[in-house]
């Protein structure tokens, strides 16, 4: 799922948005019979492979302990569904088995499947109208199909090494054609090496990674609606691409002065760079939902408290000076790649959560699962207030005929409700 601590439900969501350039595929003959047909805008296996070429070694393990990690995070990840049903309150719909335990190159491989579900269906739909004959049609002949999958291969290879683990949204249909739903993923490699690196305790430190995964997988699992939304929005992302000849040159243009302004100090990054006005707002509607979502992880993995992770807090103290730690280059990368976002996210999520759960309740902060409209905005993810007026406590019109007579109303009694920390 994208940068530290523990992912975000599913890179290709992320990924797709980060990485500017890709914008479709080409068919493969291991995937179904029409499945994939679409433009030839990323060489898929030039990008397994230059993931996998790129990707660093994981921690030097013995087959012992390697073993004993897989099998204590299999154990662990089902471990994690119970807490997290018994703190949230949320029923999974459907059946949910252990995590599925990766190496780095192993990541890669199911987060390249991963684009090509997101992207392939979109760029069908669009390739016929948009680029077929057209001048894009003459640019993406210009970059190549395989300088787009080197790009993206090269990307994936420095997520790999960071990256423990995701909820992956999107997943290739089985050999009976039929879509899964989902699929909780672990990089044991760099949960090791993470555990490692920190000092702290490896099964408190595991579950904990377990448990911001599991709520991912419950928040999609327990409401089906969110999946096709969050892929609807990125469809109309996508769909408002705009790969006219000359913008697109303006905008690749820009890059250097993005990376130059980021090499200063500036906050620049390529989403800001590559998207129009309209990808601009459905952007803000995609990352209110993944904020949503990733504070919500943070907050759960967290409040559980000690009684099912001991060593929480000092986890907790140690993984933030490692999160906001790093080389000048990593940092450059990861805000040019827009992870500095990712890293906000965790925060104004966690932070809207803690308020709204305080304030009203778990019960009543569920029904922000509700639907679409119950979804916080932007603004209310950083004004909580804001959402609990909308959504819990909405105004009631009073017509003329259900106005009271002066004095009238119960005695004359004070009815109204007490103000927010009074």
């Amino acid at each position: 799922m994208s940068a530290e601590p523990a992912g975000h439900p599913g890179l290709p969501l992320g990924g797709a948005l980060r990485n500017p350039l890709i914008h479709g595929g080409i068919p493969d003959s291991r995937w179904p019979s029409g499945y994939g047909e679409g433009v030839t805008l990323i060489d898929w296996d030039v990008a397994v492979n230059t993931g996998v070429r790129l990707v660093r070694p994981g921690p030097q393990v013995d087959l012992t302990e390697a073993r004993q990690a897989v099998a204590q995070l299999r154990e662990l990840s089902v471990t994690a569904q119970h807490h997290v049903r018994e703190f949230t309150g949320m029923n999974s719909l459907e059946p949910a088995g252990p995590a599925v335990i990766v190496d780095r190159p192993g990541w890669i491989k199911a987060n390249v499947e991963g684009f090509r579900v997101v992207l392939e269906p979109i760029l069908d739909s669009l390739g016929g109208d948009r680029l077929a004959g057209s001048t894009a049609g003459s640019i993406t002949t210009a970059v190549g199909s395989r300088v787009t999958g080197v790009q993206l291969g090269a990307v994936l290879s420095y997520l790999a090494g960071r990256v423990l683990g995701q909820y992956e949204l999107f997943l290739p249909p089985d050999p009976d054609g039929r879509a899964p739903t989902g699929r909780l993923t672990l990089v044991a490699p760099n949960i090791v090496h993470a555990e490692r690196e920190l000092g702290v305790d490896p099964h408190d430190f595991r579950l904990w990674v377990c448990l911001h995964e599991e709520t991912h997988r419950t928040q999609f699992t327990a409401n089906p609606w969110l999946r096709d939304y969050v892929q609807e929005q990125m469809r109309l992302y996508l769909s408002a691409s705009n790969l006219d000849a000359s913008v697109f040159l303006d905008r690749l243009r820009a890059i250097g002065e993005a990376v130059a302004d980021a090499v200063r100090g500036n906050e620049a990054n390529l989403i800001d760079v590559f998207q129009s006005a309209e990808q601009s707002e459905i952007l803000d509607r995609i990352t209110a939902v993944m904020t949503l979502a990733e504070g919500h992880g943070d907050y759960v993995m967290d409040a559980v408290g000690p009684q099912v992770v001991p060593t929480v807090a000092e986890i907790r103290r140690r993984f933030q000076r490692r999160r906001e730690g790093g080389n000048r280059i990593d940092k450059v990368i990861r805000q040019l790649l827009g992870f500095d976002l990712k890293m906000k996210q965790y925060e104004e999520g966690a932070a809207f959560v803690r308020t709204v759960v305080a304030r009203v309740g778990m019960a009543d902060f569920n029904k922000v699962w509700e639907s679409p409209e119950t979804l916080p905005t932007l603004a209310e993810i950083r004004e909580p207030e804001a959402w609990i007026s909308r959504v819990l406590h909405p105004p009631v019109p009073i017509t003329t005929g259900d106005a009271e007579p002066d004095g009238e109303a119960d005695g004359g009694a004070d009815t109204g409700t007490t103000a927010p920390g009074a």
